[in-house]
């Protein structure tokens, strides 16, 4: 049996979701799994308790498999989860993502953002093209963010937001934003709590 199939079928068995699998160079095998969304259940975390059962379930299998690894490592995804499939796009719209495109925009942002830009950091957002596809967009502004303490003046112009529309064959990578906030959960939605 393959790797990934050996793990799949250990994480799916137990109830969780697989995130994804590295193997470093130095025999590092790194497992992230996570619980899987149930939008009426609200946002779940995974624990220690969670990565130990997995973790030994594992060890077991690769052991009976005879996969080689020197440790094994399973994790929850963490505050800069990668977004691969659609439903992770579904679970996470309204979040402040990081993408990057496989191709830079080119001219076809009318030259408000540079032509080899492939990264960008803004809100997730679901869109219908005029055909009626589904599809996502990210939503950012390019204003940098005020200073504690700075006084912003109410006569400046805001600057415009932006949006790109994307799918997800053109996205290299997507992942949550990592943003920390120290006062707590609060609003699901961090950039609403600037606003």
């Amino acid at each position: 049996m393959a790797l990934q199939q050996i793990v799949e079928q250990t994480v799916t068995g137990f109830g969780y979701d697989l995130v994804e699998i590295e193997r470093s160079a130095g025999g590092l095998l790194r497992v992230t799994i996570d619980l899987p969304w149930d939008p009426q259940a609200g946002e779940r975390f995974i624990n220690v308790e969670d990565c130990e059962k997995v973790t030994r379930q594992l060890q077991y299998a690769l052991e009976v498999e005879g996969i080689e690894y020197k440790r094994l490592e399973v994790s929850s995804p963490g505050i800069d989860r990668p977004l691969r499939h659609e439903q992770d796009f579904e679970r996470f719209a309204g979040q402040v993502v990081d993408i990057t495109l496989k191709a830079p925009l080119g001219a076809a942002a009318g030259g408000q953002v540079a032509a080899n830009r492939k990264k960008f950091r803004g809100t997730l957002e679901r869109v219908s093209a005029a055909d009626g596809t589904p599809g996502w967009q990210i939503v950012w502004s390019d204003e940098p963010p005020a200073k504690p303490g700075q006084k912003v003046s109410k006569k400046r112009a805001p600057v415009p937001l932006q949006a790109l529309g994307f799918t997800l064959d053109e996205l290299r990578e997507a992942r949550l934003a990592p943003i920390v906030n120290f006062k707590g959960r609060g609003d699901a939605n961090p950039a609403a709590a600037g606003d």
